[in-house]
């Protein structure tokens, strides 16, 4: 890393560099000798170049018609502008020097002056600029070309010099240039010439080409005269040297043809100076440079023909402008070698090497003050050329300047390598520095002087008091004493005396500054446990710091929001209750620090403060381990009046357990076992016991049971698989216990068979069609109660497969992944996802193939059959150990966690599972399929499409219970998203694509979706999580997607598949014309191209072996671009034109209204991060947002309808929309009657409430109850909600 050095240049060196500066061949290290200073570094062995080494050292020669020059004894004043143009006599480059006093009043003494014998320039990047296209407005062709334009302006404070330095390249590009001067083009056309006419030719020879360049120069002289005589097309000289090739080079100079004859260019006459006639000027400099190409003719054609060329310098016209004719020069610079290379410390300051003492002194104050933080490499330089002179002058100015804290970037350089570090400085803070450096000095303690010598030279480079306190070893403040120790601010108290000690036990000398250093600290802090350790030298009690406070709640992020502060509070003393006091002054000092009144308020009351009184608020969900999404669903199934006033009523619902009800009970296309109805009714009476500590409770938040959780994040499948592994596997090794919990050591390594998932079958893709199907299938082989949970085993080891994965990720104690794990399948072709065709406009979506048709039906029925169950043993399994109550309650502890890798829809698809199993049956469909009130409020019907290629039609009818969508190509609103769960696709049916599409025969009351955000990248062989954004919809319209009667609605959905069509080949076409590894489109690389190969024709003129581009190339190639850019622009108006017609292509159906109620929200990874729920109360027409266990108004809604800006954005993974016309039935998010609690010690005994008698059954525990897990039965009754209805339960009649 180099430095960037910002200083000027005086106006001798800014000449002297002009001279070198030639812009079209930079050299390879991008230095621009003009604009920037050299940085010399004596530790190279090399310098890089600082111009190329074909560039052109420019003889700057003067073109006066086009200058306004300073005479001599001029003095300029506020009006004054001077121009100096030139061209090089080499490269026939064109330069334009302008230097502009006007417009500064505030500046009007400029210079040179007393004080300030030189102009100082400082480079102005924001207003220059390098190779910048500009057209020619006179040539027919508007040919491209290009101009380098450099400002600066004087630092002197009184002086307004504004100096532009403009070069252009040569205005007669290579190709013409061999036109005029190559003989055997010239050769061609003059023998063309002469053989259509020999007998008028004859005798004329062919010219050379001085002749040809001297003819066109007196062409142009003519012109510029003002003579606009015609010239005849059958000039004979105009023939010979000339001719048709020459036609667009003199159309480009402003020739005009007239029939067969030509007329002159005929710029308008100009009596002053400079010129400003765009084509005077160009005829101008086209006669220069055909005066220098004749200059440059052999001598042989030059013999006998006078030469019109008397260059003049415009060195001397140069130097005048700039006010640099006169500048003070050094006594020695008439003995020094100019051929030797002058040393950089010279540019460095801005100076050339025949500055006086007096002007190497000025340059440098100059630096100095125009770059200061540079100032110890302009010191350097001073040192360097003081000492190179042996001048006696300038080594007591670089003496006196190193006397006032200044020093040389040498010596920066060196105090670095003396305490260890590596030049430059940026690369580290002071923090490290003083670190670094204390380090040394305990290695070296007898080189404490040198270091401490080098740290305070860094210190004053740097400008940093706190370096130069700690090389002085010194301490009289705060921020001192602080460094001195060696800590940082946020240090607490106790910590920073064990620093203390170590300072000490280090150099018993260094006590006394040890302990003043303490002091200062505990008065600036007004820290008494500080002060208590001075006067008795034993620590008071001390506050937490900050980031100690953070990390003990294992908070990475300080920006958090102070609910979530409080969530990981109270998990943590849910974790460890014994260590309650340090997580509280841990929650304490963070409260201080961010001044949080809900932090303090908890701290003091032990609730989050809220304008509204407990009894109307919603009560919070404490996160008993990883359960954040298990509070955000039983907030939203509280809130859902049918459901609670089910589960609140259960005793009125609750299934019969007998043989005849269990023989016809059929829930998801399937029979339900007697097992998983008694599982059911458990979990039902522990989602009753919550919902009535929820109604009921006094506090803030109330705390699920983990039994609850058990049952609700676990289906029965999941919980067979660890009962079997329990008895199949050992423990895992113990590593000891914390807060009574075990500590597990590592897993055993996953099987290889294990991870040979197919990464297809995911969450987002595995399932046969765009709906989350109710759970369990005929066709499944499982014949539990998690179907969709778990996948089907592909063999009788997958048990132990399964419970490996899920293992693998319980390590994560992250929250939930927003994907879930699946079993083994076998590849085989009837259950390999097919891509769907590229213009699909759903090609999003993948579809599952069915069974060939064509296959034997008996390998079918083989292939999707339930394994046979093993022979009978011989003799009885041994009696297994029965768990000890502890490890009983351990592995209900660790079967929540594994329950808590599934995913949030696998989750609700287990609860309503279980709401069927445990209650009974209003009747039986066509197919035997149990309907009852939960399959009323949360399940629809689909009908999908399915046309063969012989037309016929082919539907299928199934139950939903949620609708998927997808936003894995990109953000888009809810109506795009549900589009592509029902636009037409192809999918796979005995090897042929057929058209397929799904409508809804019968829409829930409460409409759930699915936003499907687990992908998986195939390249990477990994799962991500899509963050982009979905635009939500208070209200959405349904009718669109409605399985109706309708053949204008048919119409419509057909016209817009079409379009979604043609948008997914418009949009392939502008990948292609966009996409490529340049990341510029091809218009954009045709145009670059096209100018690159002009630049390479002119570069290449003047070589031996010069490269010629056509010039119908060059325009074809732009037609192109410009075709091209064109077709881009089509494009995109043709995609907005489409979509407008898209989105208002249903507008006018709104019959079916559905209304947004909750929104499941997630923020993380694809493997972890965190869910909470906003739920809308149409009563008080506000948002909630529940948060665990804090409950929150959302004052701006932007949190959930607009895109967060973070960089892991918190996205909508699960909606529910509510009918529009049942929503007053359906949702109620407030239901509370708080029952006070006892004034009683918290010891005294439980009430009955069975009992009458009793005058306070607000007084009950509910946790207390005692349940008989054997008869599923409560020994109290369960209606102890005051006021509690419980034979009614609404908002179903409307279904």
């Amino acid at each position: 890393m180099r430095l960037e050095l910002r200083g000027g240049k005086t106006a001798p060196r800014l000449l002297q560099d002009l001279i070198q500066y030639d812009p079209r061949r930079l050299p390879s290290t991008g230095f621009n000798i003009l604009t920037e200073i050299p940085l010399h570094d004596e530790d190279e062995k090399t310098a890089p170049p600082q111009v190329a080494r074909n560039s052109c050292r420019h003889a700057w020669t003067l073109k006066d018609a086009q200058s306004s020059l300073c005479r001599q004894g001029d003095r300029p004043d506020s009006s004054t502008v001077y121009i100096v143009a030139a061209y090089c006599a080499e490269c026939r480059s064109h330069l334009e020097l302008c230097l502009d006093f006007r417009g500064e009043v505030d500046r009007l003494v400029p210079c040179p002056k007393k004080n300030w014998p030189l102009h100082h320039f400082i480079y102005q990047p924001e207003i220059s600029q390098s190779h910048q296209a500009v057209n020619s407005a006179t040539s027919p062709r508007k040919e491209s070309t290009w101009a380098d334009t450099q400002r600066f302006q004087c630092s002197s404070p009184t002086c307004s010099a504004k100096l532009s330095i403009r070069i252009q390249p040569p205005r007669l590009i290579a190709k013409w240039v061999s036109l005029l001067t190559d003989l055997n083009l010239i050769n061609q056309r003059a023998a063309k010439a002469i053989a259509e006419e020999q007998k008028r030719f004859e005798g004329h020879a062919i010219p050379q080409p001085m002749e040809v360049l001297s003819n066109l120069r007196q062409y142009l002289v003519n012109a510029l005269r003002g003579e606009t005589r015609k010239i005849l097309g059958n000039n004979k000289k105009w023939l010979l040297c000339l001719g048709e090739p020459c036609f667009d080079m003199l159309q480009h100079l402003g020739f005009e043809s007239d029939g067969q004859d030509w007329l002159p260019p005929r710029p308008q006459p100009e009596a002053t100076t400079p010129i400003e006639n765009p084509l005077r000027i160009i005829l101008d400099d086209v006669e220069k440079e055909l005066l220098v190409l004749i200059s440059k003719r052999p001598a042989a054609e030059k013999r006998g023909t006078p030469l019109p060329y008397v260059p003049i310098s415009a060195m001397n016209e140069l130097m005048r402008a700039l006010g640099c004719m006169d500048y003070q020069q050094s006594l020695q610079s008439r003995t020094i070698d100019f051929s030797r290379t002058e040393h950089p410390f010279y540019a460095g300051l801005g100076t050339t090497s025949d500055f006086h003492d007096d002007l190497i002194t000025f340059a440098y104050h100059r630096q100095v003050e125009s770059d200061p933080v540079n100032t110890p490499y302009y010191l350097e330089c001073l040192q360097g050329i003081a000492k190179g002179r042996e001048s006696e002058v300038l080594q007591t100015t670089a003496a006196i300047e190193a006397s006032s804290d200044k020093v040389s970037l040498k010596d920066v350089r060196s105090a670095y390598k003396e305490i260890g570090l590596e030049f430059p400085s940026t690369l580290f803070d002071d923090d490290t520095i003083i670190g670094t450096f204390q380090s040394r000095v305990s290695d070296a303690p007898r080189q404490e002087a040198e270091l401490r010598r080098a740290l305070k030279i860094i210190g004053q480079d740097r400008s940093s008091e706190k370096i130069q306190q700690v090389a002085s070893n010194v301490v009289s403040n705060y921020e001192q004493a602080i460094s001195w120790l060696g800590a940082t601010e946020d240090i607490d108290d106790a910590f920073l005396l064990s620093m203390h000690c170590t300072k000490v036990s280090e150099n018993p000398a260094d006590e006394l500054l040890a302990t003043q250093a303490v002091s200062i600290i505990a008065h600036h802090r007004n820290s008494s446990a500080l002060k208590a350790w001075l006067a008795t030298g034993v620590l008071g009690e001390t506050d937490m710091d900050v980031a100690h406070a953070y990390n003990r709640l294992e908070i990475s992020d300080r920006t958090i929001d102070d609910e979530t502060i409080l969530s990981a509070f109270n998990f943590h003393v849910s974790e460890a209750p014994s260590q309650t006091r340090e997580l509280r002054s841990a929650l304490t000092a963070i409260a201080k620090s961010k001044k949080s009144k809900l932090l303090q308020n908890f701290l003091n009351s032990g609730m989050a403060s809220s304008e509204y009184p407990v009894s109307e608020w919603p009560v919070g969900l404490e996160n008993i381990g990883n359960t954040c999404y298990l509070n955000s669903l039983l907030q939203f199934y509280f809130t859902v009046k049918p459901l609670r006033d089910l589960v609140l009523s259960f005793d009125q619902h609750k299934m019969e357990i007998e043989d005849e009800s269990l023989t016809n009970k059929r829930v998801g296309s399937r029979k339900v076992s007697r097992k998983e109805v008694e599982r059911a009714q458990r979990f039902v009476y522990e989602l009753q016991k919550l919902f009535q500590s929820m109604i009921t409770a006094s506090y803030a938040q109330v705390t699920p049971e983990q039994e609850l959780a058990r049952l609700t994040l676990m289906s029965s499948t999941t919980e067979e698989h660890i009962r079997r592994q329990s008895m199949l596997s050992g423990h895992r090794p113990s590593l000891g216990e914390i807060n009574g919990r075990p500590v597990f050591g590592p897993l055993p390594p996953v099987s290889s068979h294990a991870l040979e998932v197919d990464a297809e079958m995911t969450d987002t893709m595995k399932s046969e069609s765009i709906f989350n199907k109710e759970t369990g299938n005929d066709n499944d082989a499982d014949n539990s109660s998690d179907a969709t949970l778990v996948e089907v085993p592909a063999a009788e080891d997958d048990d132990l497969i399964m419970l490996d994965q899920q293992q693998q990720i319980l390590e994560d104690k992250e929250n939930l992944p927003p994907n879930k794990i699946v079993s083994v399948r076998s590849n085989t072709p009837e259950n390999q996802l097919q891509p769907l065709a590229e213009t699909s406009p759903s090609r999003t979506n993948e579809q599952q193939q069915p069974p060939d048709a064509g296959r034997d039906a008996a390998q079918n029925q083989k292939e999707t059959a339930p394994a046979q169950s093993p022979a009978l043993p011989s003799r009885p399994p041994p009696f297994p150990p029965r768990p000890k109550p502890a490890e009983q309650k351990l592995a209900t502890l660790d079967e929540v966690e594994i329950g808590a890798q599934q995913d949030v829809t696998e989750v609700i698809a287990n609860v309503l599972f279980q709401l069927q199993c445990a209650i009974k049956a209003e009747y039986l469909d066509e197919s035997g399929e149990q309907i009852d009130q939960i399959k009323k409020l949360f399940f629809g019907k689909q009908k999908s499409y399915t046309t063969n290629f012989q037309g016929l039609i082919r539907t299928k009818e199934e139950f939903i219970s949620d609708i998927k969508v997808d936003v894995a190509s990109g953000p888009r609103d809810i109506y795009a998203a549900l589009d592509g769960a029902y636009d037409v696709q192809e999918v796979e049916v005995g090897g042929a694509l057929e058209p397929q599409y799904t409508t809804i025969s019968r829409l829930p009351p409460i409409l759930q979706v699915h936003v499907q955000r687990a992908q998986f990248d195939p390249e990477k062989k990994s799962s991500f999580k899509s963050d982009h954004h979905l635009e939500l919809k208070e209200t959405i319209y349904m009718d669109r997607y409605m399985d109706i009667v309708d053949n204008d609605l048919v119409q419509r959905r057909k016209e817009c598949w079409k379009w979604k069509k043609d948008i997914v080949r418009l949009e392939a076409r502008k990948i292609e014309l966009t996409k490529n590894d340049s990341n510029m489109d091809v218009s954009m690389l045709l145009a670059a191209t096209t100018s690159y190969l002009r630049q390479v024709a002119e570069g290449t003129a003047r070589d031996d072996d010069p490269i010629e581009v056509p010039e119908s190339l060059l325009r074809d190639i732009e037609e192109a671009a410009a075709d091209i850019k064109k077709e881009l622009e089509s494009i995109d108006s043709r995609i907005k034109s489409l979509a407008t017609n898209i989105h208002s292509q249903f507008s006018d159906l709104r019959s079916i209204p559905y209304r947004l109620h909750s929104v499941f929200i997630h923020r993380g990874y694809v493997s972890s991060g965190h869910y909470w729920i906003y739920i809308y109360d149409f009563v008080q027409k506000m948002w909630r947002k529940y948060n665990d266990g804090y409950v929150t108004e959302v004052k701006d809604t932007a949190e959930i309808f607009e895109r967060d800006s973070e960089t892991r954005p918190a996205t909508p993974y699960f909606l529910v929309y509510i009918k529009e016309e049942l929503k007053d039935e359906l949702v109620d998010p407030v239901c509370r009657d708080v029952v006070e609690p006892p004034h009683e010690s918290p010891d005294a005994e439980m009430i009955d409430i069975s009992d009458d008698s009793q005058d306070q059954p607000e007084a009950i525990e509910l946790d207390s109850i005692p349940f008989d897990r054997d008869t599923d039965q409560a020994k109290i009754g369960i209606g102890v909600v005051p006021g509690w209805d419980a034979g009614q339960v609404t908002g179903i009649s409307k279904w």
